[in-house]
């Protein structure tokens, strides 16, 4: 399930009771949002503007209608930081359905093969997800958003038309078997960005012989984002409509707490803060290239990699001024 293509069969709009009037002022911040079953991920975004009351809101990370868990909202300015968040690692529990498959890689499609062997061994099931673990090739499923001179595929497939689709590079980093219970395989997967657990399961399918779809999915966490600590969109609705929503919200650079900080005199704030460089000791933040830039108060002024040549460092996007 990749964090850049959003499936697009279908989509659920999801009414809002009350539509909050335009900010004048623009709240900026992340939400860690559970994502509800049923609903794309452009749907949770559209129910939030309608509450939030402002435009610039975008997500961090596209979750398919039928998945669920963590879904990165960004608000104002943190929009702009958005690439830094889907740049993390996710961990995913997913259900694996065997003995079948679907045109569309899950449980949404039309099957396409059916009565395949599902009384595998766990260690046969173990020795079959062996070679997935690692930087692997992975071709995306036909029925996504990903494009094709212009069109997306989804609709490629719809016209009955002949696609040719590219493997891409991915990296899984562990696979775990929480349950098996034939014909449902429950498994735990750690990976990166753009990797589909759709096609991981029909992979799956494919290398036992037996054929298998994605029965389920929960984003289980995104970078530092845990779906302990996410909120529902019906709760954060509700708290947006009373006024309350803003105490969800978490500042921007909290998708950069990885990241070396470096703080800055008066003087150096201003040159920051005017996209100019500063010449501070790269020892202040390790040996990164890039870090996050403070004032001496504690605000959030910019991001800036380290020039080596001239031993500054110069601000790429600047937040505050």
């Amino acid at each position: 399930m990749p964090d850049c293509a959003e499936c697009p069969k279908g989509e659920t709009h999801h009414a809002s009771r009350w539509r909050a009037p335009q900010r004048k002022t623009l709240l900026s911040g992340i939400l860690n949002v559970d994502k509800p079953s049923g609903m794309t991920s452009h749907d949770v975004i559209q129910a939030l503007r309608r509450v939030v009351g402002q435009r610039k809101i975008g997500h961090a990370g596209t979750l398919d209608p039928m998945a669920t868990g963590v879904l990165l909202v960004c608000l104002g300015d943190a929009t702009r930081v958005s690439e830094y968040l889907m740049a993390g690692r996710k961990r995913y529990r997913a259900t694996v359905v065997l003995g079948a498959s679907t045109d569309t890689y899950d449980a949404e499609g039309q099957v396409v093969d059916l009565g395949g062997k599902t009384d595998w061994s766990q260690a046969e099931i173990e020795a079959a997800l062996a070679p997935f673990v690692g930087r692997i090739d992975q071709v995306p499923p036909l029925y996504s958003a990903l494009k094709r001179d212009g069109q997306p595929l989804h609709r490629l497939a719809r016209q009955g038309k002949t696609v040719e689709l590219e493997p891409r590079s991915v990296e899984i980093d562990e696979i775990s078997i929480l349950d098996w219970s034939p014909p449902a395989l429950v498994l735990e997967v750690t990976c990166s960005p753009g990797t589909y657990i759709r096609s991981l399961a029909h992979d799956l399918g494919q290398a036992l012989g037996c054929g298998g779809y994605l029965g389920s999915l929960v984003r289980l966490s995104s970078g530092r984002f845990r779906l302990e600590e996410a909120v529902s969109l019906e709760r954060l609705e509700e708290a947006f409509e009373y006024g309350e929503g803003e105490r969800y919200l978490m500042p921007l650079d909290e998708a950069l707490l990885d990241w070396p900080a470096v703080v800055v005199g008066a003087e150096d704030a201003q040159r920051i803060l005017h996209g100019q460089a500063v010449a501070v000791p790269p020892a202040a933040a390790g040996d990164e290239r890039r870090a996050r830039v403070y004032s001496l108060e504690g605000d959030f002024l910019a991001i800036a990699t380290y020039d080596v040549p001239t031993q500054e460092w110069r601000p790429k996007k600047v937040f505050s001024g």
